[in-house]
């Protein structure tokens, strides 16, 4: 019989810790600081709400599902919307199927946005398929992997160099630094990005306080396999670009990518990440995860996607068969999909993740019907 035990991060036991990260190095798709105890334990030292059911049959330990557990048992992945990556590390041959797993832990419904699912736990959930983008150098030959990707875009590539040496030449010497320790540099990357979400009308989930306290503490760890990671490119003294994120072993999972808006023109995020995977080797990565999204810019240096999934997965319970009616009448009143609405529902998808306060959410809720009401008049208009 699956039986399961939920406690907050902070309560695993040293024993369960060392079984987690023993089910996630047996499988390579769990070879990410996302899947690992120590993310866990990190975000669940800035959030009250932060859990990890473990899931067990005859005695034996099987998986570990890290979420966030909100109003009416909805779980949400740990650390969302910062977990581009989640879902359930276990063991391959589990037999688990997700209505009874959620049934076990007390949960109602599971929503998921990057789900990582080897063993086809949630398989019958997932709404909608989307790509990650990874670079990875097996063989820490950066400089064949580099010629690898010129080769297949030729003519972006050669732009991008006539960039990099046209911003050396106007702004001094290009260097990449890393690790960078920098808080100047750090407050700066932040800045940036908080200012380009603003502009992209996206909400800003810079701003809650216990995404600052996760930062802050992520920038000051910088010792043992998990640590935080900054790597910027600077044109002489000045930052040009830059990514700060979390690493585990050798490999590197950057949230924060942000550019001086004033280099626009120069693509310093392209010339940046050259610069970035040509120094994996000496940084001791062989993994470089540029996450889902803006493909534009990362699949011509990805040799390497993962498959993500999308969608909520409902418990075989009275409350399961309640979340799957509400997610239902979402469908059925046209909020979910491409468009307006679709986009609109993606937003208040992520305030509510991300806003912990009744305030943060009203604002963050109000200013959203705003920028949307303004849109429709703009496109209307057209």
């Amino acid at each position: 019989m699956l039986k399961a035990q939920t406690v907050h991060p902070k309560e695993l036991s040293a024993s369960d810790a060392d079984r987690w990260r023993q089910i996630a190095g047996a499988h390579p798709a769990f070879a990410n600081p996302l899947f690992s105890p120590e993310f866990a334990q990190a975000v669940g030292a800035v959030r009250d709400d932060a859990r990890v059911s473990i899931f067990e049959r005859d005695g034996q330990t099987l998986g570990f599902l890290a979420h966030h557990r909100r109003p009416g048992a909805l779980a949400r992945p740990i650390g969302a919307p910062l977990a581009d990556y989640h879902g359930l590390v276990s063991v391959a041959d589990a037999g688990v199927r997700a209505p009874w797993l959620l049934a076990a832990a007390g949960l109602a419904a599971y929503r998921f946005t990057g789900l990582v699912d080897p063993f086809g736990v949630f398989q019958a959930d997932v709404a909608a398929r989307h790509e990650s983008h990874v670079v990875a150098l097996p063989d820490a030959d950066a400089d064949r992997y580099l010629e690898t990707v010129r080769a297949a875009s030729a003519k972006k590539f050669k732009n991008w160099r006539r960039l990099d040496h046209k911003l050396g030449r106007d702004l001094g010497e290009l260097r990449l630094e890393g690790p960078d320790t920098s808080r100047a540099a750090f407050d700066t990357l932040v800045a940036w990005k908080r200012e380009q979400l603003r502009r992209s009308g996206i909400h800003d989930f810079l701003s809650p306080p216990w995404v600052s306290r996760l930062f802050d503490g992520f920038f000051e760890a910088r010792e043992g396999a998990f640590q935080g990671l900054m790597l910027n490119l600077y044109a002489g003294d000045r930052l040009v670009a830059g990514q700060f994120g979390v690493r585990l072993g050798d490999v590197y999972h950057p949230w924060l990518a942000s550019a001086d808006p004033e280099l626009n023109a120069y693509s310093p995020g392209q010339l940046f990440l050259w610069r970035a995977i040509a120094a994996m080797p000496d940084l001791g990565l062989s993994q470089f995860d540029l996450g889902p999204g803006h493909d534009h810019y990362k699949r011509p240096y990805a040799l390497t996607q993962l498959e993500l999934g999308e969608g909520l997965a409902a418990a075989a319970s009275s409350a399961g068969r309640a979340a799957r009616g509400r997610e239902q009448a979402w469908a059925a009143a046209g909020a979910h999909g491409a468009g307006l609405a679709g986009k609109l529902r993606r937003r208040l998808d992520i305030i509510a993740t991300v806003e912990l306060s009744i305030t943060g959410r009203a604002l963050g809720f109000a200013q959203a019907i705003t920028d949307q009401t303004r849109r429709r008049g703009l496109a209307t208009q057209e």
